[in-house]
């Protein structure tokens, strides 16, 4: 048993850091109550604070002030990316289809899976074992003709690292948008819009140390992308509605500070991760380290335990004190295999077996040992328990 709690699902969201805070408090009281489109002195000192946040996002990823496109999130941002990106390509007389990878996160499957309710069609870029996209997948799509091509920078379940500089190179090639969601990437690995050659670039506040219900959307060309969201014109008529600016203050500085310290975190948390793995596979030799043959972000693992369930698996974790995240959907109490999985071939027993562990800032080793101390019983008294329920 962890002699205290141990949070190991920092790529579902992280607390937010105080340097953030410090920055957001200003804003949040009766002295920041402007509203940016407003013209007295209280509009100003709010319009001046986004535009400073701007910025600072801009700097930190190589791009333009006026390409950062705040959003509600990082599920905002691919929905406008993909959708706005699939009507724009309509509306110029261009194909309307969207093509994105296997394994993207909903917020992309989803909005594509929208563009043929609205009379459109998306294509899906197949990956290999590893989570790789297929390269003649690719070229295939863009063959047929799409307006976008979406492929994350990170996997959010394995970690898989994508080759993002030379799949925009390729789409560029064929004249097509690319947009990569960089949402789990963004200060675990290098993260540059410039030198990788994307149209369009997701990023998450939450997932960096700052609040909850806020990202942005880095846009290279305005003409790139039709609104989905219509009102009163802001932030270019991309994305009305009036900025949340305690939100935008602190992602900007979240967005700094990620950027400055990545290497340093990346070299601390790959050795927490690789040290983990290490221990798992010594208690669970049969244990499945998925996507581990490839590049993966230092900060996250996905392993399936045989003769296990997630479900059972993080019931008795979270008994221990132990929070993580399964690799699996949960659906009219049937356990699935999580769709990434399942795009990598990966099969379904190992595929309802899989937990994802991800480390944050605050982790340590400490953390790692809590984890391993714990896990020999939950494995035993589960695979028990799968054996008397045939499993």
């Amino acid at each position: 048993m962890p002699k205290r709690l141990v949070y190991l699902d920092n790529a579902a969201t992280t607390a937010v850091r105080p340097e953030v805070l410090e920055a957001m408090l200003p804003f949040l009281g009766k002295d920041g109550l402007g509203n940016p489109s407003s013209a007295h002195r209280f509009g100003r000192t709010a319009r001046a604070a986004v535009e400073g946040a701007k910025r600072m996002i801009a700097a930190a990823l190589g791009a333009e002030p006026n390409q950062v496109i705040f959003t509600s999130g990082g599920t905002e941002a691919d929905n406008l990316a993909v959708v706005g990106a699939a009507l724009a390509s309509r509306d110029r007389g261009g194909p309307f289809r969207v093509a994105v990878s296997a394994i993207e996160h909903k917020g992309v499957l989803e909005a594509a899976h929208f563009v043929t309710h609205l009379g459109g069609e998306d294509l899906s870029l197949a990956v290999n074992s590893s989570g790789i996209v297929e390269v003649d997948a690719l070229d295939d799509a863009l063959a047929r003709g799409v307006g976008l091509v979406s492929v994350m920078w990170v996997n959010n379940e394995v970690g898989v690292v994508q080759p993002i500089a030379r799949l925009a190179a390729r789409c560029a090639a064929a004249g097509v948008a690319f947009h990569s969601d960089a949402v789990q990437a963004l200060g675990k690995v290098p993260v540059s819009f410039r030198e990788a050659g994307c149209n369009l670039l997701t990023i998450s506040g939450h997932k960096i140390g700052a609040a909850q219900g806020i990202g942005a959307l880095v846009v290279r060309d305005r003409r790139t992308v039709e609104a989905i969201v219509h009102g009163g014109g802001q932030q270019f008529g991309l994305r009305p509605g009036t900025e949340n600016v305690p939100g935008i203050v602190g992602l900007g500085k979240a967005v700094e500070l990620a950027v400055a310290e990545q290497a340093t975190l990346a070299e601390r948390l790959a050795a927490l991760r690789d040290t983990l793995d290490r221990q798992v596979l010594g208690i669970v030799p049969d244990a499945v380290i998925h996507g581990a043959q490839v590049q993966r972000a230092p900060h996250l693992t996905n392993m399936s335990i045989p003769g296990t369930d997630s479900e059972a698996m993080l019931m008795h974790l979270d008994l221990a004190g132990i929070a993580c995240s399964a690799g699996s959907a949960c659906s009219t109490g049937a356990v699935e295999p999580s769709h990434v999985l399942s795009a990598m071939g990966v099969p379904r027993d190992l595929g309802v077996a899989a937990l994802r562990f991800s480390f944050g800032r605050d982790n340590s080793l400490e953390d790692v040992d809590g984890v391993v101390a714990a896990l020999p019983k939950i494995v035993e008294k589960v695979r028990a328990l799968a054996a008397v329920l045939h499993r």
